[in-house]
């Protein structure tokens, strides 16, 4: 029999008891991931520099992290399984710091392989925080505000991810010779490795934090969820026969493709000599505001889509994001950098809209159908790769097509979510 969570038992738990303080704690959770995700957009300039790496050498730092979640989203589902929510996050904490503490090695000697480890092991953490958290904030509380709840909560992991490249800045490229330039350069042997080192305090302090952190959840009393048997005339049930979660499946493997493409690409880009003109570091600042845009549009978004429709939202959004990348790649300077900044802004509400449009309706499903929209972000593995080589190729700004062509996709799901979609 396989444990499942019902929304029914789950609605009940939410009207007898508080889950804000659950909630709470998990807003810490997401926080930190997204504050550990996007340090990548610093590593990938950093390392390009660092190394003297291509496009697309330097994007299998977003490969390996995002391949990840392919690898080991259904081994994350049966860990909680074993060990339910709580045990799992802080074991997803645990392996996070783990994996961070692995940057000082690798800075240490310094090594690209031993990089590319290490956050393999820090993205496997990552994971299994994925996979415990997204579905148990969508079913802890009413399914009609599941969107609702879950991208207010996502709006604290767009804090850190706003927080994340400013920190990654001041700490990582502000202080390296290769950060410091608006322009590629040729560094020495030495300078190479003092910059590698650069990397190392930033990320023990994250490893010691994240470990700490392990600790306080495995002893917080987070609330169990209700789970009850599946029936046994639904255990023959597939959740391929669901179409909104298949398309559910494409919508999180381009919208995660095109996020992560637009981000990793972001210093590069603005601080090209035809668009800003800047050093790395100060590139970094624009990240910032590309990442606090989708954090100030998850806590407005949270409480419009109280009002308008969830899919209306979404399909707003795509055909926005997919303007403002062609405008942006037509024109220079300011109106350049403004228009793919304006980009994270449209990026607010579409993962956790998609996820909860996704799941609804799956019932005893929902764990498996979790499990396959968390695999389905290995898009930000695939889609900056394919980006990378279109940019070595052809130019960055050519590149960035990519990313267009992957909101499109989202808008296509957003309509078939509509009211009078058939399935």
């Amino acid at each position: 029999m396989v444990a499942t969570v019902g929304p029914a038992v789950a609605r009940t738990t939410a009207v007898n008891g508080s889950h804000n303080g659950a909630l709470a704690v998990l807003a810490t959770i997401f926080f930190m991931w997204g504050f550990v995700t996007v340090l990548n957009d610093v590593l990938i300039p950093h390392l390009k520099s660092v190394f003297d790496l291509t496009y697309t050498a330097t994007l299998l730092i977003q490969f390996v992290f995002f391949g990840t979640y392919f690898l080991m989203a259904l081994p994350g589902a049966k860990l909680i399984e074993g060990f339910g929510y709580r045990r799992s996050i802080a074991i997803g904490l645990a392996i996070t710091g783990v994996g961070a503490a692995g940057f000082i090695p690798a800075a240490t000697l310094p090594s690209y392989p031993l990089f590319l480890g290490a956050l393999f092991v820090l993205a496997a953490g990552i994971t299994v925080l994925q996979v415990a958290a997204n579905p148990y904030v969508a079913v802890i509380g009413p399914p009609q505000t599941a969107s609702s709840r879950l991208n207010l909560v996502q709006a604290f992991n767009s804090l850190g991810t706003a927080v994340a490249p400013t920190f990654g800045g001041m700490l990582i490229l502000a202080n390296t010779v290769g950060g410091t330039s608006s322009h590629e350069q040729v560094l020495s042997q030495a300078q190479r490795a003092a910059d590698a080192l650069a990397v190392r305090w930033p990320y023990a302090g994250i490893a010691l934090l994240l470990l700490v952190l392990a600790v306080v959840i495995y002893l917080w009393p987070l609330p169990p969820v209700p789970t009850e048997d599946t029936p046994d005339d639904r255990v023959n049930d597939s959740v391929w026969r669901h179409r909104r979660l298949v398309l559910g499946l494409a919508a999180i493997f381009t919208y995660v493709g095109a996020e992560i493409a637009v981000g990793s690409f972001l210093i590069n880009y603005i601080s090209g000599p035809t668009v800003g003109n800047m050093s790395h570091a100060d590139s970094a600042f624009y990240v910032t505001l590309f990442w606090s845009g989708a954090m100030a549009g998850r806590f407005v978004g949270s409480g419009l889509m109280r009002v308008i429709p969830p899919w209306s939202m979404l399909a707003i959004q795509s055909i926005a994001a997919t303007l403002l990348i062609l405008l942006s790649i037509s024109t220079s300077g300011t109106v350049a950098i403004w228009t793919i900044v304006l980009v994270g802004l449209m990026n607010s509400i579409m993962f956790p809209t998609i996820f909860a449009l996704a799941i609804e309706g799956l019932g005893h499903l929902t764990q498996r159908g979790s499990g396959l929209l968390i695999m389905a972000i290995v898009g930000g593995a695939i889609v900056p790769l394919i980006q990378a080589v279109i940019a070595d190729a052809h130019g960055i700004r050519l590149a960035f097509l990519v990313p267009a062509a992957c909101y499109l996709c989202v808008l296509y799901f957003a309509l078939a979510c509509r009211p009078a979609a058939r399935y």
